[in-house]
């Protein structure tokens, strides 16, 4: 019987960070006989049928340890594949004395270009890292990895590109210095373009007033707007031109696969975009005039060959092929 143990902070399909993780889980569970997930949190609903949650949410860090740490000790009874912690090396961590002296296999799913001290100890207890890519994980280590990121295709399509005059760009992810949004807004200011940009504050408010003030003083044509949820992801690409992403070097933004799952045009300075992005759809990051001249030349046009790059090598059913693979390899 192929029964998989997953940890992961939160099923919500609306969630506009963690919503992805649904897709996720219903890949994972078509492949096996049981899933079982282990989260702090679950909407009702947001399971797929046959999924079974063990929600392990409390007040404190302290509380939810001790309760995730007795949840995985009672699905131990019946012996899994393997525990895979999606996105917090803690749950790898907590999760190793117990796995670990019955061998089955420790996973972690990690795509962020932090390297903190619970990474560092995550790498050393797990029998294997999956992550987008081998530089999408921060630190270097022969146990990572790389099995694309886990696209739902089906949930994008391509639309027509919209009309009118002025260039609309669109900006996505958390309001964070390492989002490298002053590029983004002074090179869409020197193009002339309109910037649609939704995230979140709640961690940096004063860089985020600190944009809006540089939008002022550019007098740029930009709205920085609150997150929205990820099912208003598909609207929000059909309506624009281009999405512009300038994450620092690491890890890769998801958007920048759903929008290219949705033909749109990507502009990005990530070099682990490579195996996606062409020449002309690259910039540097600290270059705002080369990202307006990048805009300038932009054919408008939808680019339906990004979508079947998606397709091939960062689909939700890539993704959860590769990562069982990688559980079951011995």
């Amino acid at each position: 019987m192929r029964r998989l143990l997953f940890a992961t902070q939160k099923l919500d399909p609306d969630d506009p960070v963690l919503g992805a993780t649904v897709p996720m889980v219903r890949a994972l569970a078509a492949r096996l006989d049981e899933l079982v997930v282990l989260c702090d949190s679950a909407v009702p609903g947001a399971a797929p049928d046959g999924v079974r949650v063990h929600e392990f949410g409390a007040p404190t860090q302290p509380q939810r340890g001790a309760k995730f740490v007795r949840a995985l000790a009672e699905e131990l009874g019946d012996r899994p594949i393997g525990f895979v912690a999606h996105m917090v090396p803690l749950y790898a961590v907590l999760a190793a004395p117990l796995v670990r002296p019955r061998a089955i296999p420790l996973v972690l799913w990690y795509t962020h270009w932090k390297g903190h001290a619970v990474v560092r100890a995550a790498e050393k207890l797990c029998t294997a890292i999956v992550s987008v890519d081998e530089r999408s994980f921060p630190l270097r280590s022969a146990k990572v990895h790389g099995i694309g990121h886990g696209i739902d295709v089906g949930e994008f399509s391509c639309s027509d590109a919209p009309g009118g005059e002025q260039l609309r760009v669109l900006v996505l992810g958390r309001y964070s210095p390492a989002k490298g949004l002053e590029t983004i807004l002074r090179g869409a200011a020197l193009a002339g373009a309109h910037v649609e940009a939704h995230g979140s504050d709640a961690t940096f408010e004063q860089y985020k007033r600190s944009l809006l003030t540089l939008v002022r003083e550019l007098g740029a044509d930009a709205e920085l707007s609150s997150p929205v949820p990820r099912t208003e992801l598909p609207q929000l690409f059909a309506r624009s031109h281009v999405l512009v992403n300038n994450m620092r070097a690491g890890a890769p933004d998801k958007v920048v696969y759903e929008a290219a799952a949705s033909c749109l045009p990507v502009l990005a300075s990530n070099p682990v975009f490579d195996d996606l992005l062409a020449d002309d759809l690259r910039f540097e990051r600290d270059d705002p005039e080369g990202l307006a001249a990048r805009l300038r030349a932009l054919a408008r046009r939808r680019r339906p060959e990004l979508r079947g790059l998606v397709q091939a090598n960062h689909s939700v059913e890539h993704w959860a092929d590769s990562l069982l693979a990688t559980v079951e390899r011995r």
